[in-house]
């Protein structure tokens, strides 16, 4: 058994971590933690989630001192469920423990620091970390994955357009065009603190982030092509549904489409719809990726459908500890 320790355990992401690594056949969850002034400090993880009574009767810890010592004394593993900045200033003290660091936060998934002011809005002061980190798209990454210390687990956007757009891209069917990007998050993406913005009673369905959001350049960054990508928020609790238009080169038939897209067609976790589209409903609480398209001559519309808290937050973590572990990348995940 591996031991495992999450730091910012409250929230969504943290909480359905947890889940998991209490469930998995190889994971022990040996300590979780809170920043010492959350208020959720010395309440039981289930006293927040009480659906989880009985599985995650674990008590929350605040972030010590005392608290490093004992989780480097105990844990192989590290879990950052923190705000962006809070891993950027977490992660190098975890990493110089000698622990393997997987961070759920965008804090170490773009390639340049300067552009952390812009899309973050804070002052990145660790380029090298930066050069370190292996991004955490598992389907696409593994060998990477298996041999770093700090692993950016991709955000929530990327991972369903990355893996709807990468077999597009190596099989040479795109243009050179802005590729669109239209995706609707439950609010559960917006995380477990309450603000009128996100407020259950006051979400309907509305963009946000127009020409700025943080996953743009993500998404960019690891395809290696422009995007234009606009997130919504929508008024259900978990999911997300990206609608992406693509222009094909001149040619292109659905046969080569097809065939670009087998090259995931084997991966245990992605689910090949053709021409039958994915929906919120047929992905959430699943660690899946379901895509679909339709083309129209050289305009191919590829819809693709996650989890935002599985696929596209702990369930991509865990499958990427289970690379690291070189266990089955999907133990614990699926049946």
């Amino acid at each position: 058994m591996l031991n495992v320790s999450t730091i910012g355990a409250s929230g969504y992401s943290g909480a359905e971590l947890a889940k998991l690594l209490a469930n998995h056949p190889e994971f022990n969850l040996i300590g979780c933690y809170v920043s010492e002034q959350s208020l959720d400090k010395g309440k039981l993880l289930s006293d927040l989630y009480p659906e989880h009574a009985g599985l995650l009767d674990i008590q929350l810890a605040p972030l010590t001192e005392q608290a490093f010592v004992q989780i480097a004394a105990q844990s192989e593993y590290v879990c950052l469920c923190t705000d962006h900045k809070v891993s950027v200033s977490l992660a190098p003290k975890l990493l110089d423990l000698g622990l393997k660091v997987f961070d759920l936060s965008g804090g170490f998934r773009l390639a340049d620091a300067s552009q952390y002011q812009h899309f973050y809005g804070f002052e990145h002061p660790h380029q090298a970390l930066l050069d370190e980190a292996q991004y955490g798209l598992a389907e696409w990454n593994a060998h990477a994955i298996k041999d770093a210390q700090l692993i950016a687990v991709a955000g929530c956007y990327p991972t369903a357009a990355l893996n709807a757009l990468k077999p597009l891209k190596n099989a040479g069917l795109l243009t050179d065009a802005q590729i669109i990007i239209n995706a609707v998050s439950g609010v559960t993406g917006a995380g477990r603190k309450a603000s009128l913005t996100t407020h259950f009673c006051e979400v309907s369905l509305s963009p946000y982030g127009l020409f700025n959001h943080r996953h743009g350049p993500e998404i960019t960054q690891y395809l290696g092509h422009p995007v234009l990508f606009t997130p919504h928020l929508g008024n259900f609790s978990r999911g997300i549904l990206e609608t992406i238009y693509v222009q094909l080169k001149e040619g292109t038939t659905p046969h080569d489409v097809e065939a670009a897209f087998q090259c995931i067609a084997d991966e245990p976790l992605i689910r090949l719809k053709g021409d039958k589209l994915p929906s919120i409903k047929g992905a959430a609480n699943s660690p899946y990726v379901d895509i679909g398209w339709q083309q129209q001559d050289q305009q191919l519309i590829v819809v693709v459908a996650i989890d935002n808290l599985l696929k596209g937050a702990a369930g991509q973590a865990l499958q990427c500890m289970n690379i690291a572990s070189e266990f089955t990348p999907t133990l614990g995940l699926k049946g």
